[in-house]
């Protein structure tokens, strides 16, 4: 079985509860119908009761009719638009009189039905509606008065009635449920455009966007919420495109570097001191090429996840001598002086191995960018609840245009200016990544030929 479309089972639903509702509708009207009938019918008969109650005499425990002559020759006798049938009864419930319209009819009396009670009965195969009324004389019931009207004009209004509510029924619910079909389709018509857009965005093509709805409503959060999911999709695939390309010339340069000393190195013999030079070379080629590996997989590695952060107590005091230990050969060489004295002990709740990568790459970029002769300070100071870790060079510095820039992946400030410094550009991209993984705030300034300061303010 074909499942019903969205705008089908809408209305379908629609139409279910619109059903019930007008079933109740309608079942009301045709009580409040019902009950006005039976109540105009029920007065008439009443007033007749009381009426014909008024019309006898009591006698030594016995009634009779004070003026039969003229009840017989009143409406009884005569064609009536809603005739009322009359029958006195003794008290052993034998016919006294009756109305002349009953003729050889009688109405009957009902044993089972309580006195004064109103009840549906019938008379010659036609509805009516009785009443028997008990006639006292000094609380002995001496006989009984029985009055009865026609319900044929009521069953018949009321007949007429639920005919026309069933037949009604099923017409307004089928007008019902196509108009609640083309106004759903009216609707949903946001939601059209949406699988529209959604069939023509590919890899290639993650320019369109959901055109807005004018109604302010669920449909145009909807929309609103597809299409920033649209730009972050493209933001994501544009950074992957370019991450790719990137990395590709990144990964290419010493491969290429490689092959070709080695070219060069087999086109004739060389002496022993030449191959050992051009394998040097090689080796340290091979060297950056594994450490630009390593840096692409710790990028990839720390997307975004938080599960691998594993948070603890972590002593800053001791990690910064222990990764400046790393560069004693690069200090040494550079002739570079360190200030890392710390007055107190600072202590902060994170990851201490990712903590040690931030502190590695800032401490190598500073380092690397030093002149001989340099100077790099380390300082820590709280402020506002954060322990702030400020790390102070003299080196060459970064233009004030680059400063934006210096987080993007493989980008390198100045380094047409300074080939001799070595590097990817990937070293601050990780920093950043990282800090937004551990909420560690941090703040670049930095002047040309006079050095840069990095503050990281841990939480």
């Amino acid at each position: 079985m074909q499942k019903l479309s969205f705008k089908n089972r809408i209305a379908f639903h629609y139409i279910i509860t619109t059903a019930l509702l007008v079933f109740v509708v309608f079942f009301t009207i045709y009580s409040i119908v019902k009950f006005s009938v039976y109540n105009h019918l029920n007065n008439d008969i009443s007033k007749e009761v009381e009426n014909h109650l008024n019309e006898i005499a009591i006698e030594n425990n016995n009634y009779h009719l004070i003026h039969l002559n003229e009840w017989n020759e009143r409406e009884h006798n005569t064609l009536d638009v809603n005739p009322v049938f009359i029958e006195f009864l003794d008290s052993k419930k034998n016919i006294k009189e009756k109305s002349p319209n009953l003729k050889k009819e009688t109405l009957g009396f009902n044993a089972k039905i309580e006195n004064n009670q109103l009840f549906d009965s019938k008379l010659l195969q036609h509805k009516i509606r009785q009443i028997q009324v008990p006639i006292y004389s000094d609380s002995k019931i001496i006989g009984y008065l029985l009055v009865a009207m026609s319900l044929e004009d009521a069953s018949m209004v009321l007949q007429n009635l639920s005919q026309t509510l069933l037949i009604a029924y099923p017409l307004i619910l089928i007008l019902l449920f196509f108009i609640a079909r083309f106004i759903a389709g009216r609707s949903i018509k946001p939601i059209t455009a949406i699988i529209q857009t959604a069939d023509i965005i590919t890899k290639d093509n993650l320019k369109s966007r959901i055109e807005l709805p004018q109604k302010k409503d669920e449909l145009l959060v909807l929309s609103q919420t597809i299409n920033n999911l649209l730009d972050r999709i493209e933001n994501a695939v544009e950074k992957e495109r370019q991450f790719t390309s990137d990395a590709s010339h990144e990964l290419r340069t010493p491969l290429t570097v490689i092959k070709g000393t080695l070219e060069v190195l087999i086109r004739k013999p060389r002496t022993q001191e030449e191959y050992q030079e051009k394998i040097n070379y090689c080796v340290a080629e091979v060297n950056r090429l594994n450490h630009l590996v390593d840096q692409l997989l710790l990028l990839a590695r720390f997307e975004d996840q938080q599960q691998l952060v594993k948070k603890k107590k972590v002593s800053l005091n001791l990690l910064i001598p222990e990764v400046l230990s790393r560069f004693s050969n690069n200090i040494q060489s550079k002739n570079i002086s360190i200030s890392a004295d710390f007055q107190q002990d600072f202590n902060v709740i994170s990851d201490p191995y990712l903590i040690s990568i931030i502190l590695n790459n800032l401490i190598s970029n500073a380092l690397k960018y030093s002149e001989n002769n340099g100077k790099l300070t380390i300082s820590f100071s709280e402020e506002n609840n954060k322990v702030k870790c400020a790390i102070i060079d003299n080196g060459i510095g970064i233009p004030k245009s680059d400063l934006q820039k210096i987080f993007h992946q493989f980008y390198r400030s100045n380094a047409g200016k300074h080939p001799e410094i070595k590097g990817n550009g990937l070293g601050l991209a990780i920093v950043k990544k990282l800090c937004l993984l551990l909420a560690v705030e941090i703040e670049v300034s930095s002047q040309e030929n006079f050095g840069t300061k990095i503050i990281l303010s841990f939480p």
